[in-house]
């Protein structure tokens, strides 16, 4: 009896300590004052195994794919660098005053990606960190998930081309061969690949694969605007022969389409390839029925002149960037064009994962 009536009085005096704790303000909340080590260690294992209980059951996409990473890396940019910084970045203006510090993605971290998508999704109590699921779909958390495990191997250089890309590639490229029906004037600024396939100087065609289609179809095929991109798909960071077995198959893929060899370029393309062009993304299929056969058309009435060929190793994956000058022969405009394909090796050849164009007239028209 005389137990229980000490451990009743040890419970009363333990909820009025808790309550005069609470009360009187003895705990300091603020930011700049850390933690005591062991309420420290407690809520960090608190909140791992919280995690990890919730976590336990969600099944990670294939995190390769080149277009969810690219997205990704276009959310990662937006959101989450002033925070978790970026190669080149060693701090920022809020990160100092936060508590607990953020981790700095990256840097290799020990978190299995089915987690990683957790905290993204639904944030974590007392900590900066966002419910981002709240405003973005699994589809977008995914995507920055696939970044996030990209990103501890990226220089400076290659997260700048990256998010760069990513941001602007889609709406910047455009192939535009409606622009043959006759009277389409603006036709030719179309719709370039610029395959610049970068042999230094050289101005053969084969290497280089633009969709310029201004003029070369013969009636308005998708009627794309051929509107220049405001901000020029950037090249940093690739260096010419940096991944020479890559760069080949940006060339074999520019002289299949200059011949016309459907089966040769489709056998480049990985089953996943995404194309992007004039604001939209095309799947290997919808590529195949439509838009190659017009590519194909269009070189066979256009005059390339190859600029750059440089190429970056991405981990498992190459980025291959190219440069290039379209003349159209029907009307004579002149447009630079950019490509940018991303490259996975598969059964030991290097396939196209993701083909972004952009084009932009040259002659001032």
């Amino acid at each position: 009896m005389n137990l229980i009536k000490a451990l009743v009085l040890l419970l009363v005096v333990g909820v009025i300590g808790a309550a005069a704790f609470v009360y009187f303000g003895i705990f300091n909340a603020a930011a700049d004052v850390p933690h005591w080590p062991i309420v420290h260690s407690l809520m960090e294992t608190v909140r791992q195994r919280s995690i990890a209980v919730r976590a336990k059951d969600i099944q990670a996409p294939p995190l390769d794919d080149a277009k969810l990473i690219a997205d990704g890396a276009e959310h990662y940019s937006a959101m989450c660098t002033g925070c978790h910084l970026a190669p080149g970045m060693t701090d920022s203006e809020i990160r100092p005053g936060l508590y607990p510090q953020p981790p700095n993605l990256s840097q290799r971290l020990n978190v299995p990606p089915a987690e990683m998508f957790w905290a993204i999704k639904h944030g974590i109590k007392m900590s900066a960190m966002p419910a981002w699921g709240s405003s973005h779909d699994d589809q977008a958390i995914w995507g920055m998930v696939a970044f996030l495990q990209k990103l501890p191997e990226m220089t400076p250089e290659q997260y700048k081309t990256l998010t760069q890309s990513s941001g602007g590639g889609e709406e910047g490229h455009h192939h535009h061969h409606d622009e043959a029906a006759a009277g389409a004037g603006e036709a030719e600024e179309g719709h370039h690949h610029d395959g610049g396939d970068a042999a230094a100087g050289s101005s053969t065609a084969e290497p280089a694969h633009h969709h310029d289609h201004g003029e070369a179809a013969t009636g308005d095929a998708h009627g794309h605007a051929a509107t220049a991109p405001e901000v020029p798909m950037s090249m940093d960071g690739l260096k010419a022969k940096a991944v020479p077995d890559a760069e080949q198959v940006a060339l074999a893929f520019h002289s299949a389409l200059q011949k016309g060899d459907r089966d040769a370029v489709l056998a480049l393309l990985s089953a996943g390839v995404t194309v992007s062009e004039a604001g939209r993304t095309q799947t290997r299929d919808a590529y195949a029925s439509g838009h190659l056969g017009e590519d194909i058309a269009f070189l066979k009435t256009a005059q390339v002149k190859p600029i750059s060929l440089a190429s970056m190793p991405m981990g498992e994956t190459a980025m291959v960037g190219s440069e290039s000058e379209i003349r159209t022969t029907a009307k004579g405009g002149v447009s630079r064009s950019r490509e940018m394909l991303t490259l996975k090796r598969e059964n030991g050849a290097w396939k196209i994962l993701s083909i972004q164009w952009q084009s932009i007239r040259a002659d001032g028209g």
